[in-house]
């Protein structure tokens, strides 16, 4: 049988599923050209790579498999605590039992495109998701921690059906029946905090991106309304806009 040229097993590559790494470097492992071994090693530098993504997921599952005997466990977390304007916005998703996803982590870790990325396989494979938010005037009438607690209740409230338990990122919330486990630096401990994460995180910077489009002078899709130098300066040039939090930008005026 005529051999593979060496472009096509190296698109062969390109267009193979991680899962199907083992059977292409066995495939491949007896040919001897120097441009086929080359990529054989390519194939199982991905797999290695894929083997440790599978253990470190695992291990994000353990407060999942500690409380497995409750049927919907809801991770919750929130995004836009620390800005200048914009929402803090609250995510609550009950994934299935036996999540296959991959690369869920503390939003923050991710990139832009593959919070976007992951957003889009939450949302279609998860349970149920939930979304919360407390807008600027709200921050200011009862203070960022408060609304936060307001927008997470929002999202729990949203959810399709009831969680039988809550791990939160880091908080107790206020006002809720549901038992909670609050863990400190929850969204890179729990599968389900991370994707909650993830949920809040896309949800607010997809938002702050639309308020760019109406007001363009602030830079919102830039830096998402959080303090950086270009943000200050264009308050202090413009003045604040309908979506500053006036007790955040006080000491800018």
């Amino acid at each position: 049988m005529e051999e593979k040229k060496i472009g096509e097993i190296k698109e062969e590559l390109r267009a193979a599923e991680d899962t199907m790494l083992p059977h292409f470097i066995e495939s491949y492992k007896a040919d001897r050209r120097a441009g086929v071994v080359k990529i054989v090693e390519q194939a199982k530098k991905r797999l290695s790579k894929y083997e440790e993504e599978l253990e470190r997921i695992e291990l994000l599952k353990s407060y999942e498999r500690e409380y497995d005997y409750c049927e919907y466990i809801c991770g919750i977390d929130e995004a836009g605590r620390g800005p200048l304007a914009g929402p803090v916005v609250a995510g609550a998703v009950i994934l299935p039992k036996d999540c296959g996803i991959l690369y869920i982590n503390d939003s923050k870790k991710l990139s832009a495109a593959k919070r976007e990325e992951l957003y889009d396989v939450i949302m279609e494979k998860a349970v149920a998701v939930g979304v919360g938010m407390a807008g600027p005037a709200r921050i200011d009438e009862i203070n960022i921690l408060q609304a936060t607690y307001e927008a997470m209740r929002e999202a729990i409230s949203k959810l399709a059906v009831k969680p039988d338990i809550l791990l939160n990122d880091a908080v107790t919330i206020p006002g809720v029946s549901t038992p909670q486990v609050p863990i400190i630096k929850g969204d890179a401990k729990s599968i389900s905090i991370g994707a909650a994460s993830i949920i809040a995180k896309v949800t607010r910077d997809r938002l702050m991106v639309e308020y760019d489009k109406i007001m363009p002078e602030y830079g919102f899709a830039s830096h998402k309304g959080y303090g950086s130098a270009e943000h200050i300066k264009a308050i202090k040039t413009y003045g604040p806009s309908p979506i500053h939090r006036a007790s955040f930008i006080k000491n800018f005026l």
